[in-house]
């Protein structure tokens, strides 16, 4: 793009302070302040207010993807809200947040620090994430005292639907579904998207000690399995059908290149905002800046679309405060 001078017309302003009633309103100085990454989460919000207006019209996909470690943190409320709002009506994320939602709404995870000594830590019993600290009776033992006896339950009840072929059709969706249709805490992601019935899609759902639950059902009953294919039915009847397709990204993997994966086939997201600590110079897909996903047809080349540099953790509940204010 050629340089004009006079394209450069919107001076820098300082923060007024006095002038800052709230979230919604910082979040409007740092797009007059500058500030380098100030200006990318000012666009973020901007963009994500209007993907989230048309959230409930017909043939309009918001996305939603991101990685289980901030579903360790209360960073989770900001996805809970997000469904139970259903701002986002597909979700694309990996099989440790079903872990951590599961484990959360029975048991609590605490604060520890980074620093901690991790050979100390394990003799325990204690598990650290980051400067979360997980207690074995936490996590592994009460998805296991909680997750089986949900599986033999959902057994019995595909089996009553489809005594022939009971596991046609049941992929990460419909886990989830069944999942959240058991869990009576509002503060669930799992509950909001069974009561709305939004897709959750686990694409590496082996991944985790849900996984492993699935994989401890399966040895009392040989024939059960999941039908992923039937999650990838469902994504291509929305992204084929749809009139529009937005997304927000947060992090990498797995979960980000299915959302992107699958808006190839349509030319592209029609607007797209990335959350990522990853640099971009090892050519992961984590460092991807959103940019590049033009190259492949996976965003669209007009599309606005904005990779903010931060901590989820941190970028998350100011968006929240906004978006959901």
């Amino acid at each position: 793009m050629p340089v004009n001078r006079d394209d450069f017309d919107m001076p820098v302003e300082d923060y007024n302070f006095s002038e800052i009633s709230g979230v919604p309103s910082l979040i409007d100085q740092m797009a007059q302040a500058g500030g380098f990454t100030a200006t990318k989460l000012a666009h973020a919000r901007d963009i994500l207010k209007g993907a989230i207006a048309k959230s409930q019209n017909d043939g309009v996909l918001n996305w939603l993807s991101f990685p289980a470690c901030l579903c360790a943190t209360g960073t989770r409320g900001f996805f809970v809200e997000a469904i139970k709002r259903k701002a986002y009506n597909v979700i694309i994320t990996t099989c440790g947040t079903l872990d951590h939602d599961i484990a959360r709404t029975f048991q609590s995870y605490y604060h520890g620090a980074f620093e901690l000594d991790d050979v100390e830590l394990g003799e325990q019993g204690l598990n650290r994430l980051g400067n979360v600290i997980i207690p074995n009776e936490c996590y592994g033992e009460i998805i296991e005292k909680s997750v089986l006896p949900w599986l033999d339950e959902i057994d019995a009840e595909r089996r009553n639907m489809n005594p022939e072929n009971p596991w046609v059709g049941f992929g990460s969706i419909e886990l989830c579904w069944a999942f959240g249709d058991r869990i009576e805490d509002e503060g669930s992601l799992l509950h909001w998207a069974a009561k709305h019935r939004i897709p959750i899609v686990i694409p590496g759902l082996s991944d985790g000690s849900i996984g492993a639950q699935l994989f401890m059902h399966r040895q009392k009953n040989p024939d059960f399995m999941i039908d992923f294919l039937a999650d990838e039915q469902v994504l291509s009847d929305l992204t084929w059908t749809c009139d529009e397709s937005h997304a927000l990204m947060i992090g990498g993997g797995i979960s980000k290149h299915h959302v992107i994966w699958w808006n190839q086939y349509r030319d592209g997201l029609d607007s797209a905002v990335g959350i990522t600590t990853a640099p971009e110079h090892d050519g992961s897909l984590s460092g991807a800046r959103l940019k590049e996903a033009v190259s492949w047809g996976k965003i669209h080349p007009e599309a606005p679309q904005v990779t903010v540099e931060g901590d989820a953790s941190v970028l998350l509940p100011l968006l929240g405060s906004d978006l959901f204010g």
